[in-house]
């Protein structure tokens, strides 16, 4: 097989991109209403700008010159300070009110028409009767088959004002061609991917970031895990790279004492600003676990520092991104918007988790290479600390500042070229697409089973992995599935279950011979 570490920046900056990007926020009004008094530097800027635009020789778009400007102005301040174009910023916006209004489908472009890989629950189209398998030929007058649509185009075509309808022409097998009219709504983009109970006591949330919603989502996950009797519960925060700070709060607030301190901020002035538990936990006494990665950063750093510092529970995994600044959102008036780092967080024994960005932006989002390199992620006794950042929890327990939250119990991560290739093959969704293609073979069969009946009858033989071997080959990627087959197998009947009963079940798959969730089960005997 060909070498795959060309792929790791990129997947890297795919994991990242949500937390990195968006940040850490607190609770703060728009910075862009307050009043500055008249400065001489900004003088000189504007007039800059001024001259280019009447008096340069040829023409020059101005816009492109004051991005370029603000980009540079904001990579020499810290990592975390980043401009947020127009076109970028409504997503982010959307991804982070935890909802957009559209129709409500998950969809992948294959043979020139638009097939719905899924409905997502409670939208507008599983209301009106789409489901997986589905082809959308037409959206009103606009036709959405035989040509290569960019994903932002569809988008537009599909999205439109809340309760305005449109009229889509779909095909299905064993149907044929007949209308739907989808009344556009608020479709939800969940942040908690998945909540079931591993056994009879313990409970599992995995959250994937965390957005406005994210903190209501996790409460009516947790409260159902109680009704089924949870008494020990494992929190999934790998791969979450961060967001509101306020929903990660009010989820530590379920798991400490009333006044239990949370975190602390500071800012340039030295203004201290502390966050504490309430009353309000509704698991205080059962156990605890965090699962925690390399990829786990900002608000899932919080929430992972206030457990660990205050002696609640047992993080376990690898030592996390190292986030420790928060951000404001500041508009620019013109759509776009910057989110300038105004404070540090810091937990509740008083550490920092910030990595330093002396060497530059470049150095500091590449030092995952160095962490594989240096077998940080293999091994424990591998992870530097510095022991003048040590401090020690009220029971004793050792935990270090300046780089992320170490666990207090290890677990080694596959990078074996064959397993960092499956992994990346699984959430990219190059699996995704090979899944839906067989399943579309016989689309009726699977569409119409029951979890139960998808457990027991079906199953992933080894002519499946042939055909995903032969998948791969059309392609160009030539894989080596030995020692992996079982893996294989997994991986492609979680995808399955994903498709077709939702992020929960994809989720109980995976875990099933997950080493992380087995590390915690061990700890029962």
């Amino acid at each position: 097989m060909g070498d795959t570490r060309k792929y790791w920046p990129f997947l890297i900056g795919l994991t990242l991109g949500l937390g990195v990007f968006l940040g850490s926020k607190l609770d703060f009004n728009d910075a862009s209403t307050t009043l500055f008094s008249y400065n001489k530097k900004k003088e000189k800027l504007n007039r800059l700008i001024d001259y280019i635009d009447y008096e340069y020789v040829d023409e020059i778009n101005t816009d492109s010159i004051v991005e370029v400007t603000v980009n540079k102005i904001l990579e020499n301040l810290d990592p975390h300070s980043i401009y947020i174009p127009p076109e970028e910023l409504e997503g982010i916006t959307e991804s982070m009110q935890g909802d957009f209004i559209g129709i409500g489908v998950t969809y992948y472009p294959y043979k020139d028409t638009i097939s719905v890989i899924n409905t997502i629950k409670g939208g507008p189209s599983e209301l009106s009767g789409i489901i997986a398998g589905d082809r959308i030929l037409m959206a009103d007058k606009d036709t959405l088959y035989g040509e290569r649509l960019e994903s932002e185009r569809l988008a537009d075509r599909l999205k439109g004002e809340v309760n305005s309808k449109v009229l889509l022409k779909v095909y299905r097998k064993g149907k044929g061609v007949f209308d739907v009219t989808v009344k556009r709504g608020h479709v939800p983009l969940y942040s908690v991917d998945a909540s079931y109970m591993v056994n009879d006591s313990i409970g599992y949330i995995k959250v994937n970031r965390f957005a406005e919603t994210t903190y209501r989502e996790f409460k009516k996950a947790l409260d159902k895990l109680q009704e089924e009797g949870v008494k020990e519960l494992i929190v999934d925060l790998r791969d979450n790279g961060g967001g509101f700070i306020a929903p990660a709060l009010k989820m530590a607030d379920e798991f400490l004492e009333d006044e239990t301190l949370i975190m602390f901020t500071k800012n340039k002035k030295g203004a201290v600003e502390e966050n504490y538990a309430t009353e309000d936990g509704s698991f205080e006494k059962g156990k605890l676990y965090v699962l925690l990665n390399e990829n786990s950063a900002s608000a899932s750093e919080i929430f992972a520092g206030a457990i660990q510092d205050n002696d609640r529970g047992l993080i376990i995994g690898r030592r996390s991104y190292g986030k420790g600044l928060v951000q404001r959102e500041m508009s620019l008036g013109d759509g776009s918007a910057i989110r300038l780092t105004i404070s540090r967080y810091y937990t509740p024994t008083g550490r920092s988790i910030q990595r330093s960005y002396k060497g530059g932006n470049e150095e500091y989002f590449n030092e995952y290479l160095e962490r594989y390199k240096n077998g940080e992620l293999q091994h424990v006794d591998s992870i530097q600390v510095v022991d003048s950042l040590k401090f020690k929890t009220p029971k004793g327990k050792i935990v270090y500042g300046g780089g992320g939250i170490i666990p207090d119990i290890f677990v080694s991560k596959d990078t074996t070229r064959v397993g960092e290739t499956l992994d990346y093959m699984l959430r990219s969704g190059f699996i995704a697409r090979f899944v839906f293609e067989k399943m579309d073979e016989n689309r009726v069969y699977y569409n119409g089973l029951t979890l139960e009946e998808f457990d027991n009858e079906v199953q992933i033989d080894d002519e499946m992995i042939k055909d995903f071997i032969q998948y791969n080959k059309e392609r160009k990627i030539v894989l080596n599935l030995e020692d992996y087959e079982s893996q294989m197998k997994r991986y492609i009947k979680a995808t399955m279950a994903q498709q077709l009963f939702g992020t929960s079940e994809f989720e109980r798959y995976i875990n099933q011979s997950n080493k992380m969730i087995q590390r915690v089960l061990s700890l029962k005997n």
